[in-house]
């Protein structure tokens, strides 16, 4: 039988799928709802600034992976320094942390009780080790803990750091702790190792393409068009009809029309929560009731364009302020200079993490740029709003899916669930709930194809290895 493949979502795993089957000749149709591709590492263009929806560096220890990236974007592909370092305090701190930079800046009798907290978590660490902050405290101690990870967080989850599963942890700053911080301060290397593997929170460089990661996805898009797989953009999936274990089509609307879209196999990267929703027939209700469980963190960029040509050297800032309600500063010329049309000016993006519908996402945008100006001037990196000649802001739904404790049982037993319809498969960060990054993305989507394609892999047993945004 002929195979025709209907992919929903075309952010990095969805795009990755749909070139794959498209260049071994199988039927496929790609569904965005955005009216752009590249999902939430695509890049967007405001007059002739270019700007991300968070940073989003090209870092991977898959080498397929790699030479993929270098094959689609050849010179356009970058080498970038990494500076990121935490504002805190009026001060700059290393990020990742490293011990003499954080002592020196916090003061003899804060360092003692540091490294006297560090001390006691190695000898009584927190048992059983299932929340973040138990997770984190382990391994920093609980002094540095409280500064330094607890509240920002709870800035950025919007969720307490004891109802945070310690997963959370574990994929972000994964193999990371006080120790391997100290190794990494005394011996620089280009990648570094603990126990025999690399530690990729603590990466000094990275790619970048030169307009932006949307610049790969374009271009990713572009290829699988000219090998015949069909593009919608625009296109909200409105429901997902289904019978006898089998997907059968999927009902879109586009530009007020409703489209039906049947297939043999069907690839998701739409978050799970809405999955569940759209079925039809509807799912069992302890499903639906799972699904509902399912807790993501939403996000908001305010790009501001300063006259200064140099704020900070940084690719980016993690603030952790307390009184401030930004979480990241993005430092986008230093990404690339490309992004920017005068040396001579600077585009930051201020970057705010909320839920949909809460005071901060209800906000009108000129009175988020009064706060990213507002927040900018109390940090030092502008002297008044005369500094900042234009902005604009960006909202966007469900970037993270969010690690409550008790998340996994819901997961599983939606995941079970769709074990039993034969031709789905789900892909992406937000198709499988995994907070990953954009290479474990296109990994899920590269194994789907070969899947479809009958090469006998499974997505289960990919190597979810996840490096921090």
């Amino acid at each position: 039988m002929k195979k025709k493949v209907v992919v929903i979502g075309a952010g990095p795993a969805g795009l990755t799928a749909a070139y794959e089957l498209s260049k071994r000749n199988v039927e496929t149709i790609l569904l965005e709802k955005e009216n752009s591709v590249g999902g939430l590492s695509r890049t967007i263009r405001y007059k002739k600034y270019y700007f991300d929806i968070g940073g989003h560096r090209f870092f991977t220890l898959w080498e397929e992976i790699n030479s993929f990236w270098k094959e689609i974007l050849g010179k356009d592909f970058l080498y970038r320094k990494r500076l990121s370092r935490i504002f805190f305090h009026k001060k700059f701190f290393s990020y990742p942390l490293q011990p003499f930079n954080t002592l020196r800046n916090l003061g003899l009798l804060k360092s003692l009780l540091i490294i006297s907290s560090y001390l006691k978590a190695h000898v009584f660490p927190l048992l059983p080790e299932d929340t973040f902050e138990r997770w984190v405290a382990n391994r920093f101690g609980r002094c540095l803990y409280r500064i330094f990870f607890k509240s920002y967080t709870e800035k950025i989850l919007g969720v307490s750091c004891k109802e945070l599963d310690a997963e959370w942890a574990a994929q972000r700053i994964s193999g990371l702790s006080f120790i391997s911080a100290v190794k990494h301060s005394v011996i620089k290397k280009q990648n570094h190792s603990e126990n025999g593997k690399t530690i990729k929170t603590l990466i000094d460089g990275f790619y970048y393409p030169k307009l932006g990661p949307g610049m790969m996805w374009q271009r990713l898009a572009e290829i699988s068009e000219r090998q015949g797989a069909t593009l919608y953009t625009g296109a909200n999936v409105e429901g997902i009809f289904w019978k006898n274990n089998r997907i059968r089509a999927i009902e879109v609307l586009q530009n007020g029309k409703y489209q039906y879209f049947e297939g043999t196999h069907f690839v998701s990267s739409m978050p799970l929560q809405e999955l569940i929703r759209k079925m039809k027939p509807e799912a069992p209700s302890e499903i639906l009731e799972a699904a509902n469980t399912l807790r993501y963190r939403d996000y908001i960029t305010v790009v501001l364009m300063v006259n200064k040509r140099d704020v900070f050297p940084d690719n980016w800032l993690y603030i952790h302020e307390p009184d401030l309600k930004v979480g990241r500063i993005q430092n986008y010329k230093n990404w690339s200079p490309e992004m920017v049309p005068d040396n001579g000016k600077t585009c930051l993006g201020l970057e705010y993490f909320c839920q949909e519908g809460d005071e901060l996402w209800n906000m009108p945008d000129q009175k988020l740029l009064e706060l990213g100006i507002r927040e900018l001037c109390s940090m030092g990196f502008a002297q008044s709003s005369d500094d900042v000649e234009d902005g604009t802001v960006l909202h966007v739904p469900k970037a993270y899916p969010l690690y409550k404790l008790g998340y996994r049982e819901s997961l599983y037993k939606i995941k079970e669930y769709l074990k039993t319809i034969e031709n789905l498969y789900l892909i992406g960060r937000n198709g499988t709930h995994t907070y990953n990054n954009q290479d474990h993305s296109m990994m899920t989507g590269m194994l789907a194809a070969e899947d479809i394609c009958a090469a006998n892999c499974t997505i289960a047993e990919s190597d979810r290895q996840c490096i921090e945004i």
